[in-house]
């Protein structure tokens, strides 16, 4: 078992940057992959970006390559999404997500058991 919470979203002007952060709890979590996905008003949920559970092999969408990188500190139980360049199509509600063994590539998100509550993103233009 494995307990996600987000942090970091917030109020960006577009152009700038934030850092989200996906802390867990559980001793294992250096055993999951983790994605991140996000979800636009009306839209369906995304993925963003993933990254094995050795923290070796990272994956990002076509959107935001270039612009984000994710990371991941295992003794902090903690990733990280860091996001530059924001633009307002960015805004969404975030999420991370846990998959046990994951290689950081799956972009499907039933194949994630475990979810945070979220942290909304806001870009203005």
């Amino acid at each position: 078992q494995v307990q996600l919470v987000e942090s970091g979203g917030g109020l960006v002007q577009a152009g700038g940057s934030l850092r989200l952060s996906c802390a867990a709890s559980g001793r294992t979590f250096s055993s999951y992959g983790v994605g991140w996905f996000r979800q636009g008003p009306g839209e369906e949920r995304e993925f963003v970006a993933g990254i094995s559970w050795t923290g070796t092999s990272t994956s990002l969408a076509d959107s935001v390559k270039g612009r984000f990188t994710i990371s991941r500190e295992n003794a902090k139980n903690t990733v990280y999404l860091q996001m530059y360049s924001l633009k307002p199509e960015d805004t969404a509600l975030y999420y991370c997500a846990a998959e046990p063994w994951g290689l950081g590539r799956t972009k499907n998100r039933y194949e994630y058991g475990y979810w945070g509550q979220g942290t909304q993103v806001t870009v203005s233009s």
